[in-house]
């Protein structure tokens, strides 16, 4: 062991578990962010709130499958904690480190003091104090262990000190990292072989199958086996807002998204199914429109890694407990191709459906109308995005338009979207363009949400962080309409519209006068250039699409 300073221990470990950048709003772990330049070439980004941070490290993390690092002092650690709510409703590895109260003057009246560590209690797979600089080495492997294991998700240490100064006092400590906690999955639990049997069994039996793959197979990296085994027992694959990657929205056996925020075609299948197959989905609210897409007491099979996830929310024909990848490749071993035989007439219908679902929003796909329908803009995002892209969307409208909308078509493309927060979207982009420096980052986002995290603007530009994002900006919150109008009567009052209407603002001259660049876009033709010089600029890049304000995202068909 070695005489070191709480600082040096943790640059060396953050070093040692691959972490490439820390998101902070200074200050806090001041002697630590001296030995991170010291010592290691992580970035730090100093930015503007600490919900960004949380989210930049949110977007860091489902980039790249490893832990992203947030940082705030004591007074800004309530902010840090609601930005983890995102991250853990996604099951996202984050690692939020905060200062806390010092033990010789707590309940003093000390300036800031409030206990912060109950706030992080709801949002965190762990949540932990650390008082003496002997004990980093060992809670920091805790942290990393936590945030990767089981189902990913966000982890809290709260580091004595407002400022977190207990950094800066020395022990004698072993620096030791345990390499596998650096990358989720770190363990992949293999399937217990009779229950995988019983699963596949009633695949291979039923008439019309579907499968909803959610977030847990683009977690366990499991696209390739899942669109292998449906091909080879034909079924018909729709996906949670999570999962969306992990099929091609122009393949054969793609239906779409189902659930809330989905698209229609999604929803039919799911609901004339006769088996439906969860495969790491929690099943949850949005997936199934509230547990009416499909309604409770339809056959079901439940994969998941998690088990007190499986047959909660659905009785179950067979459930299995495993590694989606893992399950899922051994499931493609034992499958027999020929029961694929008798679902003809079901990959039909499942294609028609989808089919019907193109021709009816063909006209408002193609739209030529000023403003700019939504639906067209996502066609254009279909024609030319980067085939390596990452796409990273709000919730809300934006949420909607893209879940119903946008298909992936390239292999290398991903996909990721706000688990509830409005406004994630760019600051998650920012962090998930920090993880894969190498890859075109594009983010969809609405004016209701770049409000939000406008200032991050800044950030990117000092920091060179070089991400696209287009903002559908109809100078609203437009998804409150039918709320609002509902309850004015049906009709759009002054007094409704005042609730959910906003400035008509041009987010292109702002981002100039920050130094990105800024481009507006006011008439459909006009898209592909623009994403085109976006992409090409090198640079902070902020599209300010102006779109339809009457324009609502189609609802959930049950």
């Amino acid at each position: 062991m070695a005489k070191m300073t709480g600082g040096q221990v943790m640059a060396d470990m953050l070093h040692g578990y691959g972490v490439s950048h820390i998101f902070m709003v200074p200050a806090v772990l001041r002697h630590t962010m001296v030995e991170l330049e010291l010592r290691t070439d992580i970035k730090r980004i100093p930015i503007h709130a600490e919900k960004s941070a949380a989210y930049m490290a949110d977007g860091y993390a489902r980039a790249t499958g490893r832990p992203g690092v947030c940082v705030a002092q004591v007074v800004g650690a309530f902010n840090l904690a609601a930005g983890l709510r995102d991250a853990y409703l996604a099951h996202s590895p984050v690692i939020a480190l905060t200062g806390g109260r010092d033990p010789h003057t707590k309940f003093r009246g000390v300036y800031q003091e409030v206990d912060d560590v109950p706030a992080f209690e709801p949002v965190t797979k762990f949540n932990a104090t650390v008082d003496l600089v002997e004990r980093f080495p060992d809670m920091i492997r805790q942290a990393f262990r936590v945030a990767t294991s089981g189902a990913p998700g966000p982890v809290h240490l709260q580091f004595r000190g407002n400022e977190a100064q207990v950094d800066v006092e020395q022990a004698d400590v072993e620096v030791l990292c345990e390499k596998m906690f650096a990358q989720v999955p770190p363990f992949r639990p293999q399937p217990a072989e009779q229950q995988l049997r019983a699963a596949l069994l009633e695949l291979e039996k039923a008439e019309r199958p579907v499968i909803v793959a959610g977030g847990g197979v683009r977690a366990s990296g499991a696209g390739t086996e899942l669109v292998a085994l449906a091909e080879r027992l034909k079924i018909p694959v729709a996906t949670s807002l999570n999962g969306k990657e992990v099929i091609s929205g122009v393949h054969p056996l793609s239906v779409g998204v189902v659930g809330t925020y989905s698209r229609e075609s999604a929803n039919r299948v799911v609901n004339e199914a006769d088996l439906v197959c969860f495969i790491g989905t929690t099943a949850g609210g949005m997936t199934t429109h509230f547990w009416q897409v499909p309604p409770i007491g339809v056959a079901a099979i439940q994969i998941d890694l998690v088990p007190e996830i499986i047959g909660r929310n659905y009785p179950l024909k067979a459930a299995v407990q495993g590694d989606a990848k893992t399950t899922l490749a051994r499931m493609l071993e034992l499958a027999n191709s020929d029961s694929a035989n008798h679902r003809a007439a079901w990959i039909k219908r499942a294609g028609g459906l989808v089919g019907e679902w193109r021709s009816k929003f063909r006209e408002q796909l193609e739209s030529d109308r000023v403003p700019i329908r939504p639906e067209r803009i996502c066609r254009e995002l279909n024609e030319h995005l980067p085939d390596d892209a990452i796409v990273v969307v709000d919730t809300g409208h934006s949420g909607m338009w893209m879940g119903g909308m946008y298909d992936l078509r390239a292999p290398n493309q991903s996909y990721m979207r706000s688990a509830g927060h409005l406004g994630w979207g760019f600051p998650a982009a920012l962090g998930a363009k920090c993880g894969a420096p190498e890859r075109p980052v594009f983010c969809f986002t609405g004016d209701a949400g770049f409000w939000y995290h406008m200032a991050e603007v800044e950030t990117a530009v000092r920091s060179g962080i070089n991400s696209v994002t287009l903002i559908n900006n109809n100078s609203a919150g437009s998804q409150s309409k039918r709320g609002f109008d509902q309850l004015y009567g049906g009709e759009q009052t002054e007094g409704g519209l005042s609730l959910w209407q906003y400035s008509d603002v041009n987010f292109a001259s702002i981002a100039e006068n920050m130094g990105a660049v800024g481009i507006r876009v006011e008439k459909p033709s006009e898209l592909a250039g623009a994403l085109q010089k976006a992409f090409a600029a090198g640079r902070p890049v902020i599209v300010d699409v102006v779109s339809d304000i009457e324009a609502l995202a189609p609802l959930a068909v049950t």
